[in-house]
C-alpha cells in the first residue's frame, strides 16, 4: 500500500509533466546561428547579459558550433547573467547544459517589478556536477529588509534560520564537460530538478509560488555551455 507521500509525489510529478507537454510554448532557442561580429555579444533572439554594467563592456557569451558558450571576465565583479524576458506563473523550463569540474549554472527566476526584493530575484534552481540547490529568494535571502541585515551584520537567529528553511540540496554524481539534459518544473509552490531524465529533487516554498514571474536568467559563476533552451507554460 503506498503512503500519502508517495501518492502526493506521483501526482506532483504527473502535474509537472502535463503542464511540459501541454502548456503554452513561451520560448524556443537552439542557437543554430552566429554572431555578426565574433568578437562581440549579438546571442539575438531577445537575450541580454549583464556584461556592460559587470564587466566593463567585455564579451562574456559566445556562439560556437550552434550551443551558447558563457564565460565569466576576469574582470567582472559578478557572475554572468544571461537572461531572457518571459512571463510565466507556471512552467517547465527544458534545456541542455555542459560543466567543468568547478563551474555552476543557476536557472534564476525573477520579477523586475517586485520590489521587496533585491533585483527582482524569486527563485533559483542552481546545478553543480556533485549537487543540485532548489532556493526561494523572494522569501529568503534576498528578501529586501533580510538581505539588508545580513549585509550589515545584524541578521538575527530568526532570520538565519528561515534562510535556511528556504533552500534545499540534493546531492547527484555528474560527468564533467558532457551534455546533460535539464529539466525545471514550476508549479504553485513547487520546484522539481531533473537531469538526464531522473528526478533530482523537488522542494515546495511561498516565494517559489509568486504569480508574475517574468524574466528568465542564465547565472554563471565561472562558465557553462547551455543549448536548446525551451520553455512552456501558463500565466
Amino acid at each position: 500500500m503506498w503512503d500519502y507521500l508517495t501518492i502526493m509525489f506521483l501526482l506532483l510529478a504527473t502535474s509537472l509533466q502535463a503542464t511540459a507537454e501541454s502548456g503554452t510554448l513561451l520560448l524556443k532557442d537552439d542557437f543554430s546561428r552566429e554572431e555578426a561580429d565574433p568578437k562581440k555579444e549579438q546571442i539575438g533572439n531577445g537575450w541580454g547579459t549583464n556584461s556592460r554594467t559587470r564587466a566593463k563592456g567585455q564579451q562574456q557569451v559566445d556562439l560556437v558550433d550552434g550551443a551558447m558558450h558563457i564565460t565569466r571576465a576576469k574582470i567582472a565583479d559578478h557572475g554572468v547573467s544571461v537572461f531572457h524576458e518571459v512571463a510565466f506563473r507556471d512552467a517547465t523550463i527544458q534545456l541542455r547544459f555542459k560543466l567543468g569540474p568547478k563551474d555552476d549554472l543557476g536557472i534564476n527566476i525573477a520579477d523586475m517589478k517586485e520590489k521587496s526584493v533585491h533585483a527582482g530575484h524569486i527563485c533559483v534552481a542552481r546545478i553543480r556536477l556533485s549537487h543540485v540547490e532548489i532556493t526561494d529568494l523572494k522569501t529568503g535571502r534576498m528578501n529586501k529588509a533580510i538581505r539588508e541585515a545580513r549585509q550589515s551584520g545584524k541578521a538575527t537567529a530568526a532570520q538565519k534560520k528561515l534562510i535556511e528553511n528556504r533552500s534545499k540540496r540534493f546531492k547527484t554524481k555528474l560527468k564533467p564537460d558532457t551534455w546533460h539534459d535539464l529539466e525545471v518544473g514550476i508549479q504553485g509552490e513547487r520546484m522539481q530538478v531533473k537531469i538526464d531524465g531522473k528526478s533530482i529533487g523537488t522542494f515546495s516554498s511561498p516565494g517559489i509560488g509568486h504569480p508574475t514571474k517574468s524574466r528568465l536568467r542564465l547565472s554563471v559563476n565561472r562558465s557553462a555551455w547551455v543549448d536548446d533552451v525551451l520553455i512552456r507554460g501558463s500565466k
